[in-house]
């Protein structure tokens, strides 16, 4: 499959080097993101090198690296580094630190420089309406609403992510995202909602050949698999 094949931009989301490298070369994706917890996960020791190694590597698709720093005034020297890596990187700043104070005047600042800017981590129609009002129009920047971890709650996230995508379309250069992704079904609820972008792990992306698939045809794979993995482990029973 192809980029073209869906009406979404889909973007990567991880920190394995080579994986990123494999989807970049496959050529189904529209652009990368990462945060700090993907790549502990990764074991990435040394998050600049990782960064230039990636910006070195993808030039033309916008690549999202995250703040770190809890302390705003930090937060702000950590996002205009970032932003000075290359032009095709979006910086990605959290809706709050973790005291629960709003970034909106880093976000409206670095804004209003032209930084391009990835507002994470939010889950609440009233943080996307914070997150635009903060905004300067045509600056260029995501809006990322997780909706997997609404999900999580036991809380449907299409009327969430509906209303989001068209909030997000009333401020020229803002696009809406899907985080948190967990399934593959979810890339086609995300496009019947209108978001702009989803992100997607490796993980998650290794499934798109199975788009289509004749439903007998996989239930019989299924049974195969099954099978297999019995034989090879020796089990007996009679």
């Amino acid at each position: 499959m192809t980029r073209d094949d869906f009406r979404i931009k889909i973007f990567a989301d991880g920190a394995d080097i080579n994986g990123m490298k494999e989807v970049y070369n496959a050529g189904y994706v529209s652009g990368f993101t990462t945060n700090p917890t993907l790549m502990k996960k990764a074991g990435v020791l040394d998050y600049e090198a990782f960064a230039r190694e990636i910006v070195r590597k993808i030039t033309n698709l916008p690549l999202s690296f995250e703040v770190f720093s809890d302390d705003l005034a930090d937060m702000e020297k950590e996002a205009r580094k970032i932003g000075n890596w290359a032009d095709n990187v979006y910086i990605k700043i959290p809706v709050t630190n973790t005291k629960g104070e709003t970034t909106a005047g880093l976000i409206k600042r670095l804004s209003a420089e032209g930084l391009k800017l990835n507002i994470t981590a939010i889950l609440t129609l009233n943080q996307v309406e914070g997150v635009l009002k903060a905004l300067v129009p045509g600056a260029g920047a995501y809006v990322s609403v997780f909706a997997g971890r609404i999900a999580d709650t036991g809380v449907d996230p299409m009327p969430i992510m509906k209303q989001a995508a068209d909030m997000c379309r009333s401020v020229t250069g803002v696009e809406s995202l899907w985080a948190s992704t967990r399934e593959l079904y979810n890339i086609f609820q995300a496009q019947d909602c209108g978001v702009d972008i989803i992100t997607v792990t490796n993980d998650v992306l290794k499934k798109l050949p199975l788009v289509g698939k004749d439903l007998t045809e996989l239930s019989l794979d299924t049974v195969r698999m099954f099978y297999e993995d019995g034989k090879s482990l020796g089990y007996k029973l009679i």
